[in-house]
């Protein structure tokens, strides 16, 4: 991590190892089924003080964006004119890192970067499942088509997760906590947050879109990278899938949800606008860790 980074983070409580392994830890043991014995008062006082420090989490990454977010316009045609346009010119995107990858790194450098990536996935199927809680119909069935995809429309093989899971198995790869970079828990803790708490279901709409939104070149030149070093297509798979699939998904998700709703609400753009920054910027921070790691500044 470079001087300035560490500089620029220095007077956040959140921005951090300890607190984003702590956030995480919270968020593996909140979110994994359990029984009624295994609630206890202990666990109820965590509980509250750790969704106080989530919102405070939150609350300090929609400061940083909400300016910017404002400038966004209430009217759903010409959102999504600044939404698509995002691709281009949000944070973090064109990144000189996934050329890097995709031409460069050897075998080592893209298993860890793969472990950073692996160790951050919040589960986009389980971020969308929560996020659609009382949408309105719309948009509802839009995120229901896409979380079908992500369980394989049925099919235990087209499952996107345990098509990840695989490959962190071929790899070998390290997703300890313990052993993931703060940026890269900070973008799974900020994604977990949006999602799981109605205060920002809007925000969370945008988060997911701007990830189907900007996540194909990313996704190709991974595959690529994956490629040159030896891995067959169906070891590949995730990756390759993501790279086609997501542009239609992005597609279908801004004009089946984010259209919509805006237009029913038009407060609605800036929440979304706020989520969709708030992801993006969780990402730039991520890449440039990963490339200060590979020396690539």
């Amino acid at each position: 991590m470079s001087v300035a980074t560490q500089l620029q983070y220095s007077g956040s409580q959140f921005l951090n190892q300890p607190f984003q392994e702590q956030l995480s830890r919270w968020n593996r043991r909140r979110l994994a089924p359990a029984f009624p014995a295994d609630a206890t008062a202990p666990q109820f006082e965590e509980g509250r003080n750790m969704l106080r420090l989530e919102h405070g989490f939150i609350e300090e990454l929609r400061a940083e964006v909400r300016d910017e977010a404002a400038s966004a316009p209430m009217e759903a045609d010409a959102f999504i004119d600044w939404f698509e346009r995002l691709k281009a010119t949000g944070p973090g995107q064109h990144d000189r890192l996934f050329p890097w990858l995709a031409e460069e790194a050897g075998r080592d450098e893209l298993r860890w970067f793969l472990s950073q990536e692996a160790a951050g996935e919040a589960g986009f199927d389980d971020l969308v499942a929560m996020t659609q809680v009382k949408l309105p119909a719309r948009a509802k069935l839009e995120l229901a088509r896409n979380y079908w995809d992500e369980m394989g429309r049925g099919n235990a093989k087209g499952m996107h997760g345990p098509m990840l899971a695989q490959l962190v198995e071929i790899l070998g790869l390290d997703t300890r906590i313990d052993h993931t970079v703060w940026e890269s828990l900070a973008l799974a803790n900020a994604m977990t947050a949006m999602a799981s708490s109605r205060h920002y279901a809007w925000h969370s709409v945008g988060a997911l879109g701007v990830i189907e939104l900007t996540a194909p070149d990313r996704s190709a030149h991974t595959a690529k990278g994956l490629r040159r070093i030896g891995l067959s297509g169906s070891e590949r798979r995730y990756f390759d899938l993501h790279a086609v699939l997501d542009i239609k998904h992005s597609r279908d998700w801004n004009d089946e949800a984010i259209r919509p709703l805006v237009a029913e609400d038009p407060r609605r753009a800036t929440a979304m606008a706020e989520g969709a920054l708030i992801r993006l910027r969780c990402g730039a921070r991520c890449f440039d860790r990963y490339r200060a790691h590979f020396g690539l500044e």
